[in-house]
């Protein structure tokens, strides 16, 4: 099973944010694992970096973002997606964004807890307790 992890999951996993770091490193282990194949748009890894740097240094965002890329696929994004993003285009254009390249990489499902972002997309939604019952 492919799964895109929105920004905001992986952000609660490196920064271990409060309740919902326990959900995010429970897929990252699945992903770690094998048990699922983790996909992240190529906007979450530029707006992690950017996060990472400013809140530590560049050296820990770009040591961050090499162990991402090892752990990650990265899905599909072109002119064309972007385009089409804006036709899709529900509350938040980089969330379409995601979820119109997670379609176009053929992703079974993405993982986010900011559900109402992802109201436009025809890629299933779960927020990260809903993706883990689905996975049990």
């Amino acid at each position: 099973m492919k799964v895109l992890l929105d920004t905001n999951v992986v952000l609660d996993f490196l920064l271990e944010r409060g309740p919902f770091a326990s959900d995010a490193m429970k897929i990252i282990a699945a992903i770690e694992r094998g048990q699922i194949e983790g996909y992240l748009c190529p906007t979450s890894v530029t707006t992690l970096h950017y996060l990472i740097a400013r809140a530590s240094s560049v050296k820990k965002a770009d040591g961050t973002i090499r162990k991402l890329l090892k752990l990650f696929r990265i899905s599909r994004i072109d002119r064309t997606i972007l385009l089409e993003a804006t036709e899709k285009n529900g509350v938040d254009y980089e969330d379409s964004v995601i979820y119109t390249s997670a379609l176009h990489s053929a992703v079974d499902a993405i993982v986010t807890r900011d559900k109402k972002g992802f109201k436009r997309s025809t890629v299933p939604t779960f927020t990260p307790a809903e993706f883990l019952v689905k996975l049990i």
